[in-house]
């Protein structure tokens, strides 16, 4: 079933549009053609609020197992967490904007 809802919506899916999935802040993401590519799909990683609504228009997108393994040895860098621990310190806050939503949710 996961691979023929795919299937459907690399096929009728509008260009950069979202397919929300049952596990929350991962959404599918429909690249347009570009050049040689062709059109693909690719998975977003967002921050989502109370209503599972992402908070950034875009985030983190990955287009293959290849290129989470590399950002998995990213994460785990300790280095990166006391580098965004001291940006949290002198950052200033910011506000949350709220989105409408009423994309279909693929189950895995």
């Amino acid at each position: 079933m996961t691979e023929e809802k795919l299937s459907s919506f690399l096929k009728t899916g509008m260009d950069g549009s979202r397919l929300k999935t049952n596990v929350r802040r991962v959404l599918v993401l429909k690249l347009p053609a570009y050049q040689s590519s062709p059109t693909r799909l690719s998975i977003e990683l967002n921050l989502v609020d109370e209503e599972d609504k992402p908070k950034k228009r875009r985030g983190l997108i990955l287009r293959s197992s290849s290129g989470l393994e590399d950002f998995r040895e990213i994460f785990q860098d300790n280095k990166l967490s006391k580098l965004l621990s001291a940006i949290d310190m002198v950052n200033p806050g910011t506000k949350a904007v709220k989105r409408r939503d009423g994309e279909d949710v693929l189950e895995l």
